[in-house]
């Protein structure tokens, strides 16, 4: 934590595993983190055990209270993140505690959090029970809660988090602890304000490095990580989709943050359907920054059932400074470029400006009208001072702008239409 921006793994780095489960957390410091954050709730045999929720149906959809359940019922659950994480995620147990603790204490750092508010002693005489404990856990709490004086006099360092500063609550509680916590949805203004009180401010949930660079020029220290493996460094992971492995690759992430927004995983298609009913984006990042002045970008795209109506569109955005969520109809959150191909055939390739809700037509070329079922290839040539775009089934087509506007690294995909008609994506590369 001396270092600058440190990173805790936030539920076990719930973006790429099955969050608060003694695999996450196990993959996560595999992976390279050296921090964890745990949740803890007692069953009602007084068993701690490791979930973010009191209750269990998000997880596992069973709903159960955990204080109500013993840990013998609750040990026959599986946390079950195929929604968020993929299909072919693992479906884990809820872990005791002291296991978790007994694995990976003595070695790392681990923020806890008594979720119930009720377990503190307990809590606290299980973390005593641990050699250098002091320097090895960190109590965790909302900024108004209680018991951070009991953790104090145990010689723990404390954090307190605050969602925002609605009821001047930074002045209120602030010196209650050691590092101080805020959302990652916080404006600007309240960030500054509370690390403005000196104190190391640690951030949740982190997922892109857009948020973490946001982070960084506002003071921020700490970097609580939904996405350790990709938050953490700065260089693709791969330049290939991993779509036939059915678990998403660290980095690639829809445009908003929840399970309802995120593309269907197809392994045995090695293929990704976007089919949310709003016009949406994926951020391939696991693949990204792509760095080399020349390269290729290259991609299968069909319309698995049918062709959307005339004004529907599909393709891809590139050339992007950074990871911010792309949003294709609305103003653009980030400069770049849009390749789309709409149901009669046409590629058009746009410049687009940061703000700017349409773009700037750089070239177009008709291509045969694309059938329902049929995978279509296409590859993008980026060089310094042009871009190529060409059809590649059937009679190859082809079409190039001289245009050196954007040259950012970061690049997703796209469907430009409203309604659950589904675009499905595959075989992407970057050579």
């Amino acid at each position: 934590m001396a270092t600058k921006p440190f990173h805790i793994a936030h539920r076990g780095s719930g973006d790429n595993w099955t969050e608060h489960t003694a695999a996450a957390y196990a993959q996560a410091l595999q992976n390279g983190a050296t921090a964890i954050e745990v949740s803890v709730s007692a069953t009602s045999d007084g068993v701690l055990v490791c979930h973010h929720d009191l209750n269990t149906k998000r997880m596992t959809g069973r709903n159960l209270q955990i204080s109500e359940v013993t840990y013998a019922e609750l040990s026959a659950l599986r946390n079950d993140a195929r929604p968020w994480v993929g299909p072919q995620a693992a479906l884990e147990p809820v872990p005791r505690l002291r296991d978790v603790l007994d694995a990976h204490a003595a070695r790392n750092v681990i923020f806890i959090e008594d979720k119930q508010g009720t377990n503190s002693a307990a809590l606290l005489d299980l973390m005593d029970s641990y050699p250098d404990s002091t320097k090895h856990f960190v109590w965790k709490q909302t900024a108004a809660g209680k018991h951070f004086a009991e953790a104090k006099e145990r010689g723990y360092k404390t954090w307190g988090y605050f969602v925002d500063d609605a009821r001047n609550g930074f002045a209120e509680f602030a010196g209650r602890f050691d590092y101080l916590g805020i959302y990652h949805g916080a404006t600007d203004a309240e960030i500054k304000k509370l690390v403005g009180l000196g104190k190391p401010v640690i951030c949740w949930e982190v997922h892109t490095r857009w948020m973490r660079d946001r982070l960084a020029a506002l003071g921020v220290t700490g970097l609580m990580c939904s996405n350790f493996p990709y938050v953490s460094t700065d260089t693709p992971s791969s330049s290939r989709d991993a779509f036939d492995t059915g678990v998403r690759a660290a980095g690639d992430l829809p445009w908003i943050l929840a399970a309802p927004y995120q593309p269907t995983l197809q392994p045995g298609f090695s293929s990704i359907s976007l089919n949310n009913e709003s016009s949406s984006s994926y951020t391939m990042g696991s693949m990204c920054p792509v760095k080399k002045p020349n390269y290729s970008l290259c991609f299968d795209m069909r319309w698995p059932i049918a062709v959307p109506e005339l004004r529907g569109s599909a393709g891809i955005a590139f050339g992007q400074a950074n990871d911010q969520p792309y949003r294709p109809t609305a103003p653009a959150t980030v400069a770049g470029y849009h390749l789309t191909l709409d149901p009669t055939g046409i590629i058009r390739l746009f410049a687009r400006a940061k703000g700017a809700q349409d773009g700037k037509l750089l070239a177009e070329v008709r291509s045969n009208p694309p059938k329902a079922g049929a995978w279509m290839r296409f590859q993008v040539d980026i060089s310094p001072g042009e871009i190529a775009v060409a059809r590649l089934d059937g009679a190859v087509v082809s079409a190039a702008a001289r245009d050196d506007s954007y040259r950012g690294g970061y690049f997703g995909l796209n469907k430009n239409y409203l309604g659950r008609q589904p675009v499905e994506f595959r075989h992407i590369e970057v050579t």
